[in-house]
């Protein structure tokens, strides 16, 4: 009978192939990420779906199994923008302690300063009409949710006691992002003494100064 050669013992396996096209979910950001890139470089009207998927190194067709045109990027583009938004708010919500509500409202302001003026130039080409005043926009819905959270839960423990707490977060949303778009045209370099001067003003507004809450600054930003 023929012996079957083994291998021994301690030879190493063969590594898996690799498979021979990328997983979905990766290669649609990664075709995303080069049309942002190209909208960012030369703008949405100059580029072409040409250049964006040579730019992603995929084929046409590609393109055209995730978008039927540049305007559907461009509102996937808008929706990806806005989980991105949010994602970075949570974080900053996620280093506060749960019933620090005072805390939680200074995060999620220095949150929304901090990255509105580093994503601006991405806002503007996926919101061309300003989406603080798209009445129907629900990315602004979604953020707004996230601070009518924090009013309502500060409301509820006694920390504030805003009759209407939606008009108060209306006024607190409006009020931050339409700061910070002054801050982005002033070309403001550091833009934190300025988000901790705005978080004073909107808890005066709430009827708590700094002497009421003084440790509410979150984690790693000064008091």
């Amino acid at each position: 009978m023929m012996k079957v050669k083994t291998p021994p013992a301690d030879m190493p396996s063969r590594p898996a192939p690799r498979p021979r096209t990328k997983p979905a979910e990766v290669r649609l950001d990664e075709l995303m990420a080069a049309a942002e890139r190209l909208f960012l470089a030369q703008g949405v009207e100059a580029t072409t779906i040409n250049e964006i998927v040579e730019a992603a190194q995929v084929a046409k067709g590609t393109f055209y199994h995730y978008f039927t045109s540049k305007n559907d990027m461009l509102d996937a583009l808008g929706k990806r923008y806005t989980g991105q938004f949010l994602a970075s708010v949570e974080a900053a919500l996620d280093c506060c302690a749960a019933d620090d509500w005072a805390g939680r409202l200074r995060a999620w302001i220095h949150a929304n300063v901090d990255t509105y003026v580093k994503t601006y130039r991405t806002h503007d080409i996926v919101y061309t009409n300003h989406h603080h005043h798209n009445r129907s926009n629900q990315a602004k819905n979604a953020i707004l949710d996230q601070l009518l959270a924090i009013i309502e839960g500060g409301r509820a423990a006694g920390v504030w006691s805003p009759e209407q707490p939606r008009v108060v977060a209306l006024l607190i949303y409006s009020g931050v992002h339409g700061a910070t778009d002054d801050v982005i045209a002033a070309q403001t370099g550091d833009c934190l003494p300025f988000a901790r001067s705005l978080s004073d003003a909107c808890l005066r507004m709430l009827a708590v100064t700094s002497q009421d809450c003084p440790g509410t600054s979150p984690r790693g930003t000064p008091a």
